[in-house]
């Protein structure tokens, strides 16, 4: 397991974050470490994450960034070089997570079935993303499909909130979470980080009260 898959179990919440302007990153990165969550998955959702990812990475080097949807290799060796030190697609691209294997890079990919467990195991990996988390059937599904592949591990991403994040996170299959209530995008846009920082607050105490 890579050191950056044991601390996203470590924190068992991990931010997911829509910038709109690479001029709010310091400001986020600065909230969610002062919260005591130093983790944010940047999606490649807008133009401005590359920078943003470049921003955080740089001004907080003890900071878990990363980019999330990654849908192309392209992207994938972008965010690298923007100082990214993990990779989350919200499907499983078979391109994207060889290069990231290859080149020794995180990689957590979506999945919904088992077969998309198989091809996680043929890569070696043990944690996968489960996405979209409540859509696709949540907490229950996860369950079923984790009793035939035991040494599999999940990040529900979509869906998960304040109020059902607790239920994941007491399921040991469920390796952490991902969110995006902790820092939403218009409060990034409103700069409201005040509230992030106590978002996070929030998750850290509730994930130490779960996983004591």
């Amino acid at each position: 397991m890579t050191d950056v898959l044991q601390k996203f179990h470590e924190l068992g919440v991990v931010p997911v974050v829509v910038l709109d302007d690479a001029k709010d990153a310091e400001a986020l990165g600065k909230a969610l470490c002062d919260g005591g969550l130093p983790v944010a998955e940047v999606t490649f959702r807008t133009a401005a994450a590359e920078e943003s990812i470049r921003i955080m990475a740089s001004k907080f080097p003890d900071m878990l960034v990363g980019a999330g949807t990654v849908l192309t290799v392209d992207q994938a060796k972008r965010a690298v070089a923007a100082g990214a030190k993990f990779i989350v697609s919200p499907g499983f691209n078979a391109k994207v997570v060889k290069y990231c294997v290859d080149n020794g890079i995180p990689v957590t990919p979506g999945i919904q079935t088992p077969t998309e467990i198989e091809m996680a195991l043929e890569f070696g990996l043990k944690v996968v993303k489960f996405f979209p988390a409540e859509a696709a059937g949540g907490l229950k599904m996860i369950k079923a499909l984790a009793g035939p592949y035991v040494n599999t591990y999940f990040m529900p991403t979509g869906g998960i909130s304040l109020k059902n994040a607790p239920d994941y996170l007491s399921y040991e299959k469920i390796w952490a979470v991902g969110g995006s209530w902790i820092a939403k995008k218009d409060d990034i846009s409103a700069g409201n980080f005040e509230k992030i920082k106590l978002n996070a607050e929030e998750a850290v105490a509730l994930v130490k009260a779960i996983r004591p």
